[in-house]
């Protein structure tokens, strides 16, 4: 089963690095100066660098994607010249502060997970931000981000959250990463009424609730939590994708209005009665549905009656189904 916080489309993950060979480059393995060789160039590729130092970058004038994947770099600096840059990408360094970022005045997409940053700051001029990708830091409280109007995509997933909070009056928003953190109530969410894409894997949420407003939704990700109960989706009516599973949910209900609901994903849950399982035969374009490690799995006919309850499943679990 996918992962949304894996389907970042500006951080995939980083190709596989044991952790003590990036320790031996901590501890004194040779690092690399930047060089130009092109300054005209307008996209500048230093991924797996070894670069300890953001640095020699006047000579770019026209750079628009500038990429530092991987590195060892500590702290963002010497970037002014970079008027023109809009990607900029620092995904896995050692970073502990945003900072120097005010003349990235056209900046529209900024990367800085995987480091170890504690605030969200220093954004104050970027106006033109389209996606923020902050995952995987130690960040303890959304702020300093409301400003930014044209902002689609906010990727918080793996920080230190406990709190939904200081994300009114951003209508550009769709898609909001929160997996992974110790949020445990839903809330604070009523103006963001474009959003169409919402993760909160991970967290200690124990309500299905306060989503009323969300009515483009067509994504939620809510599995890993201590839900009970499926409620509260009554005006979600456009929701393609719903991710449960691992939850302590015992009945299927109350998602027969979902018309569009392709992909139901409620594996690892406590779902024991095929009569609540019969309720799916209402979501007529259902394709996949996932629900191994259930007591109904145990049933020698589990994936045949589940085909005879939704004749349209294209996929039961991990295995396609037979046509």
């Amino acid at each position: 089963m996918p992962s949304p916080q894996q389907n970042n489309e500006s951080s995939p993950e980083p190709a596989p690095e044991t952790s003590t060979s990036k320790d031996n480059k901590e501890k004194g393995a040779t690092t690399n100066e930047i060089m130009i060789i092109d300054p005209d160039t307008l996209e500048l590729d230093l991924n797996h660098g070894r670069v300890s130092k953001l640095e020699n970058l006047e000579p770019l004038t026209q750079i628009e994607r500038l990429f530092l994947r991987w590195n060892l770099i500590t702290k963002i600096e010497n970037l002014d010249t970079l008027v023109t840059l809009r990607e900029l990408e620092l995904y896995d360094n050692q970073i502990v502060k945003m900072e120097n970022l005010g003349c990235l005045v056209n900046l529209e997409i900024l990367d800085l997970s995987f480091n170890r940053i504690k605030e969200i700051e220093g954004l104050e001029n970027l106006h033109n931000l389209e996606k923020l990708f902050l995952s995987s830091n130690k960040i303890s409280k959304i702020k300093n981000v409301k400003h930014l109007k044209k902002l689609t995509m906010l990727e918080l997933g793996d920080n230190k959250l406990r709190e939904i909070e200081n994300l009114e009056d951003m209508p550009a928003l769709t898609h909001l990463y929160l997996g992974k953190n110790k949020i445990s109530k839903i809330k604070n969410l009523d103006s963001l009424t474009n959003v169409t894409c919402l993760s909160l894997q991970s967290n200690r949420i124990t309500h299905i609730e306060n989503l009323d407003k969300l009515t483009q939704l067509t994504e939620l990700y809510i599995s890993e939590n201590g839900i009970h109960k499926i409620e509260n989706l009554t005006h979600n009516t456009l929701l393609q994708t719903l991710d449960l599973a691992k939850n302590k949910i015992k009945l299927i209900e109350n998602i027969d209005h979902l018309d569009d609901l392709e992909e139901f994903w409620m594996n690892d849950n406590q779902v024991s009665d095929w009569a609540t399982v019969e309720n799916l035969s209402k979501n007529k374009k259902l394709a996949t549905v996932y629900l191994e490690r259930n007591p109904v799995e145990k049933d020698p006919m589990y994936r045949r009656k589940l085909k005879m309850i939704a004749p349209s499943l294209t996929q039961i679990d991990a295995t396609l189904c037979q046509s």
